[in-house]
């Protein structure tokens, strides 16, 4: 990793956090007592001002990280994360040939201004504590032709697979990290639920925060973060599964997990967040003869106009064998017309319907 200056972008899922258990969290290496000289000497800064340890980080703004928590850091965020401003020719460990092989087949889009990636479940987005081998860091191999190295601008989970859109140049990495910001992409998720979901096309609208410092796990909680997801049943098996396509309009972790389990809906292959449902979910796969994995894949997204881009581009990665192999056995229709449709935003339709209905009522 770099000894150079970062600046972190501060992502959705990160906001509303103290600076110094960012820091803890980040950069687990770097003691109470360097952190709070760097605060003091101003060599950590917020969005170009000084900060103080208690202060609280909201998204987007950018926390300027000095050589000193960078090299302490060990195996903390790569500096080209999110926007981050890293130059292609800062070293990084080594990357072996079958991991540039590897990243390089994860690849189904590519253009001027991004590369579009079918990432696997298992994979990381970024590195960690413990965590050596991920996406972020097989970047490099992914380099244009000016040797500059493409740029995360947004993850997702370790267990989920599908679309992962990395950014090829500094000014499509700030247009993209802009769009999802202001939520002006459209994004589309593949799930398979225990449990039929009732309304079959609904919303979900409910805060989640997160319990636990070691084994993370986001929870309902009425004082924490707002989480919406929008989900519309493609097909269902009985009683017992049902293919949904989900759509989250915030971006908290592990949301769609977390708000499936909540509705008593559990995604299949969930060991985090299905435990109610594992002696019928294990049934089911012992009788399916399918991969007990999790069953969640980003299907789509709809990136809108950048740059030059007149249009908007439409990203679809195939689901992994497992999730194939379910949607076989279970005799579910791939052509489903409803599968790769974009769903609206289900809250908005909602609200307008209860206004049209008072409307209706006062005449």
């Amino acid at each position: 990793m770099s000894g150079g200056v970062q600046v972190l972008t501060i992502a959705e899922q990160e906001a509303d956090q103290r600076l110094d258990r960012w820091f803890k969290k980040n950069f687990p290496d770097l003691s109470h007592g360097q952190l709070q000289k760097l605060l003091r000497s101003g060599q950590i800064r917020v969005d170009g001002k000084r900060a103080k340890s208690s202060d609280r980080l909201t998204e987007g703004v950018a926390v300027r990280v000095p050589p000193m928590a960078s090299a302490a850091a060990g195996d903390g965020p790569n500096s080209d994360a999110f926007g981050q401003t890293q130059r292609s020719d800062e070293p990084r460990d080594a990357l072996s040939k079958a991991d540039a092989a590897f990243v390089r087949d994860l690849v189904f889009y590519e253009d001027a201004d991004i590369i579009a990636l079918n990432k696997p479940a298992g994979l990381a987005v970024q590195g960690g504590t413990k965590t050596r081998r991920h996406v972020d860091g097989m970047l490099p191999a992914l380099a244009g032709k000016s040797g500059e190295w493409p740029r995360l601008v947004h993850r997702l989970d370790r267990d989920t697979s599908g679309v992962l859109v990395v950014a090829r140049t500094i000014k499509a990495t700030r247009a993209l990290n802009d769009a999802f910001r202001l939520r002006e992409m459209q994004k589309l998720y593949w799930a398979i639920t225990i449990g039929i979901l009732k309304p079959a096309d609904g919303f979900i609208d409910l805060p989640l925060s997160k319990q636990g410092d070691v084994f993370e796990k986001m929870s309902e909680d009425h004082d924490g973060q707002r989480a919406i997801t929008d989900y519309r049943t493609i097909e269902q098996a009985g009683r017992r599964l049902a293919w949904v396509a989900l759509a989250p309009r915030t971006g908290r972790t592990h949301q769609l997990r977390a708000h499936m389990a909540a509705k008593g809906k559990p995604i299949l292959g969930d060991t985090k967040y299905g435990e109610q449902a594992d002696g019928m979910a294990d049934g089911l796969v012992e009788a399916l003869e399918v991969s007990s994995g999790l069953h969640l894949h980003a299907r789509a997204l709809w990136l809108p106009p950048f740059g030059n881009r007149r249009g908007e581009t439409q990203l679809t990665a195939p689901p992994p064998e497992n999730f194939a192999a379910t949607l076989r056995a279970l005799e579910f229709d791939r052509d489903n017309p409803l599968a790769d449709e974009p769903i609206p935003n289900m809250r908005e339709e909602y609200r307008e319907g209860i206004k049209a209905r008072e409307r209706k009522r006062r005449r």
